[in-house]
């Protein structure tokens, strides 16, 4: 009996949480509408949307402190 419950009770529970986890990736694969195209071409650097911005070359450079 894990978790001290009975087996039946514990089979329920985890098929449960499956479905509902399930369901849950479901929803919110619908309401994102993810693109799920593979471009021909890569994208040229900075076209990309998802490229962040703050890990791009710095102009100065960073300060340490000495303590």
């Amino acid at each position: 009996m894990p978790a001290g419950v009975s087996w039946a009770t514990y089979l329920k529970m985890c098929a449960a949480s499956l479905l509902s986890m399930c369901a849950g990736a479901e929803v919110v694969h619908r309401y994102y509408r993810p693109d799920l195209t593979i471009p021909e071409i890569p994208p040229k650097p900075g076209e990309l949307k998802t490229e962040l911005l703050g890990l791009k070359k710095r102009q100065h450079k960073p300060q340490i402190s000495q303590q």
